[in-house]
């Protein structure tokens, strides 16, 4: 969310002029002023202070905040004092004395979706006015681009908003720099992680993007992240030393429960039943887009306004689907995981999952598209062993030596750098498939991109690159197959799921939530787990412990529950260990 009220308009005028005598005495008091004036935040919430501190300042900031929590505001505050502290003065007031601080120009915002862009963009428009946020799209007319390019040139718009595969065209990238970029803002930032090397491969650019642009400070956002995937957004995005917020992560409105099926029918039903008995409007997510299209012809078949979402309908028709489900006239939007990121519709009723997700990663996003108005909401996965299966296969992904070489040797014959549209045309590969294996590539960082194009390290040797290459791949795959088996664990565990979900993110609750189905069957009373002795060292391997294993290396300790221990290990993802084996084998010792 990005405004919480309109202002007034004698708030507006107040706002776009800082006072210089309250700025010397509270050096926050032009950020707080501008938030509230400007964009009708009387009140900032954890966390949003400091982080528009930091990007005003220069630093990196990843914010990790449930939508609603207010982190477009975080970059929104700090680009308009960049941007109107330039416009008064001509040159930037306050912290922007400093030989290290950022440019005046705009900020970009990296958005994944077009709904987003302009969902973002209309409410900066009410508030702002003019041609204060431009947005370069597919979906906009060469007119509109055109005119949106001149709004930012004559330095009217203090935010351009694109979508990642506008920043693969170099000619946007120059024309972008030629603007000296003030902030580079990354929304759904867990893109980075989650869609991998081949889904929506551009998010994977972005570092490089931001070099090109000279390093403005970023501000990455997401919902949700846990601790790999914050670690891999501040690699991917070359953060340095970013400040890492943290906050809103429990949700005790929404009750948390799973329904345990051997069938697939019987799961089915028992799936429309549900779906059919409670009150939405609410959101149905399934694995394939077969059987978002399936359930809702069912569900339309009961009464239902139900409509499926996935990536195969027509642009048009998601972009309906969307505005109905916003407008109230759905009951259920049954979809796959394309549908519902960064929407902030407050009245969802319940999210129910038809299928068990890849991770909790992307079951906390999506379970907390539900009861963001405060009220009860439902989130309910309902679970077949076998459905795992089907994740793995999804999760599998062999690198292919043959072609990553083929790649190598054109790059090693080449007499300098190549772009990716003449490395296609000599290797044969297409588009999408070259860029993912370029960025498996590049993680050797023997492949370098540079703004000449792509390069080969003079030095590297083909066929360690290749292995090192697949070493890297594999490590990934063996955390990702770790991540389903967290799920599987969420599935199944007897004790509070939500002690179990916010551990994944090392979130600790010292006590059962009260809140979800082992709660109210007293089954989470049962299990030994004393999360406040964990968190507060009353464990040889308290909560949050840096530790090392003598075969998987460093690692994090994440939970304590009954005899086990789990812990997070850099290369080989989550690991459920006994606590008499790591005891009497002294498998693990804490971290200097």
């Amino acid at each position: 969310m990005t405004v919480d009220q309109a202002p007034s308009d004698a708030a507006a005028t107040a706002a776009r002029t800082p006072d210089p005598a309250a700025t010397t005495s509270d050096p926050d008091a032009g950020l707080r002023q501008l938030a509230a004036g400007t964009l009708g935040l009387a009140r900032l919430r954890d966390g949003q202070l400091a982080g528009m501190r930091a990007l005003v300042t220069g630093r990196d900031v990843l914010a990790v905040m449930p939508t609603g929590y207010g982190k477009s505001a975080i970059y929104q505050v700090a680009a308009l004092h960049l941007h109107r502290s330039h416009d008064l003065h001509g040159t930037q007031a306050g912290h922007g004395e400093s030989p290290d601080a950022p440019a005046a120009g705009p900020a970009v915002v990296v958005s994944p979706l077009i709904a987003l862009q302009e969902d973002q963009l209309d409410r900066l428009l009410e508030n702002l006015g003019g041609e204060a946020a431009v947005a370069i799209n597919s979906g906009r007319s060469d007119s509109d681009v055109d005119a949106a390019w001149e709004a930012a040139e004559r330095g009217e718009a203090a935010f351009i908003f694109l979508a990642p595969e506008q920043l693969a065209k170099a000619e946007t990238v120059e024309r972008l720099a030629a603007l000296k970029v003030s902030l580079f803002v990354v929304d759904e930032a867990h893109c980075v992680s989650s869609w991998g090397h081949d889904f929506r491969p551009d998010y994977l650019r972005l570092g490089e993007v931001r070099g090109h642009l000279g390093n403005p400070p970023v501000a990455a956002l997401t919902a949700t992240a846990s601790p790999p995937v914050r670690d891999e957004i501040q690699q991917r995005l070359k953060m340095k030393d970013p400040l890492v917020l943290v906050h809103g992560f429990d949700r005790p409105n929404i009750r948390l429960d799973v329904v345990r099926h051997l069938e697939d029918k019987d799961k089915r039903r028992a799936v429309l039943d549900q779906v059919a008995e409670l009150k939405g409007p609410g959101l149905l997510y399934a694995a394939t887009r077969k059987d978002t299209e399936t359930y809702a012809a069912e569900l339309s078949e009961r009464g239902l306004r139900a409509e499926a979402y996935h990536a195969g309908r027509k642009q048009a028709e998601r972009d309906r689907v969307h505005e109905q489900f916003l407008d109230d006239e759905l009951d259920v939007v049954v979809a796959t995981t394309a549908f519902g990121m960064g929407i902030d519709k407050p009245n969802v009723r319940f999210v129910i999952h038809a299928d068990i997700p890849e991770s909790l990663d992307s079951y906390y996003q999506e379970i907390g598209r539900s009861g963001r108005d405060g009220n009860p909401a439902a989130a309910v996965l309902h679970y077949r062993p076998e459905d795992l299966g089907l994740r793995k296969f999804f999760g599998t992904h062999t690198p292919d030596e043959e072609s990553l070489l083929a790649v190598l040797q054109v790059l090693r014959a080449a007499d300098g750098p190549l772009t990716q549209k003449a490395l296609a045309e000599q290797t044969g590969l297409s588009a999408r498939r070259l860029t993912g294996l370029l960025n498996e590539l590049q993680e050797t960082r023997a492949v370098k991109a540079g703004k000449r194009g792509i390069r080969l390290e003079a030095s590297a040797k083909l066929p360690k690159v290749v292995e090192h290459a697949v070493e890297l791949a594999e490590a990934r795959q063996r955390v990702d197959r770790s991540r389903i088996e967290m799920a599987r664990g969420y599935a199944e565990t007897d004790g509070c799921r939500r002690q179990f979900l916010l551990g994944y993110f090392g979130e600790d609750l010292p006590e059962p939530c009260g809140n979800c189905d082992n709660c109210a069957d007293g089954s989470a009373y049962e299990e030994d787990y004393d999360g406040a002795a964990a968190a507060a060292g009353g464990e040889s391997f308290p909560l949050q412990a840096a530790v090392v294993h003598k075969e998987w290396g460093p690692g994090l300790v994440m939970r304590h529950e009954d005899d086990v221990i789990t812990v997070l290990f850099e290369q080989e993802g989550y690991k459920t260990l006994s606590r008499q084996a790591v005891t009497e084998g002294r498998l693990l010792t804490l971290a200097k």
